[in-house]
């Protein structure tokens, strides 16, 4: 009885994530993102469930003159849904809104560093990630999404948000059962180490975009953006991280998407 209720609500919460939504709008938004493609058609249903169930359930919110229609909405949700189409949407559970910005924004606000100094970050940004707030996008970083070429910023920031459901950022975010903590530690902090090196001595020759040699997070965060939009680089580069990344993730993206010539990828 149990799961003919549990049945019975999901398919309610698919009729009202879906309700407002033209179903015939669905394919062609997804064939716009090039790291989509691929997938089968069961795949592909729950992936599309999963984005009309992220645009349900969070609040998306545009700012600074950002211009954000039901298309738009639509392939940040296809971007945001991909990383959890395996894992489930609670994994985005305890915070519920996406504020988009036309382009890089300031956050101008005071941090506080690890040694307890406080400063103003007035970086501008592309986007963010807070721990029981919100995802802020540029919207102009966003749809750069569009194409593969290694750099996605919803993937990035949705990462943190993964890192973060244990409270902390360090690119450490809570495993699966069966996973090796001490596996998942050494591998990163091996293939951390290795970008680092690399960064300081030719940044535009690393397979790795060298943000992610800012810290662990940062790291966690652009190797997912590289697992699900350039995998065969990352394979290549850091083979091991990509092994821990798939176990994660559950996924295989190199199974399902061509390479890309000419980007190494």
């Amino acid at each position: 009885m149990n799961n003919r209720v549990s049945r019975w609500w999901q398919r309610r919460r698919l009729a009202r994530a879906h309700a407002n939504i033209d179903p015939a709008l669905w394919p062609d938004v997804c064939a716009g993102l090039a790291l989509l493609h691929g997938f089968d058609d069961t795949s592909r249903k729950r992936l599309v469930d999963t984005a009309a169930l992220f645009l349900h359930q969070k609040t998306f919110e545009a700012a600074g003159g950002a211009e954000l229609d039901l298309r738009t909405g639509m392939e940040l949700a296809l971007q945001a849904a991909l990383p959890v189409l395996e894992l489930g949407l609670g994994w985005y559970q305890g915070w519920h809104a996406v504020i988009v910005y036309p382009d890089e924004f300031v956050p101008a606000r005071e941090v506080m560093d690890e040694d307890g100094l406080v400063w103003i970050d007035d970086e501008p940004k592309s986007g963010e990630a807070w721990e029981r707030g919100p995802v802020i996008l540029s919207l102009t970083d966003a749809l750069a999404g569009r194409e593969r070429n290694g750099y996605n910023v919803v993937i990035h920031e949705l990462a943190h948000k993964l890192d973060l459901r244990d409270g902390a950022a360090n690119g450490h975010p809570p495993l699966h059962r069966g996973m090796d903590e001490g596996c998942w530690t050494r591998t990163m902090q091996r293939a951390y180490g290795d970008l680092c090196q690399r960064v300081e001595a030719a940044p535009d020759l690393c397979a790795v975009d060298p943000y992610g040699a800012v810290s662990p997070a940062e790291f966690f965060a652009v190797v997912s953006e590289l697992f699900f939009e350039l995998p065969h680089r990352l394979r290549a580069a850091y083979p091991e991280v990509y092994a821990q990344l798939a176990a994660f993730y559950r996924q295989d993206p190199a199974l399902r998407l061509r390479p890309v010539i000419g980007r190494r990828g």
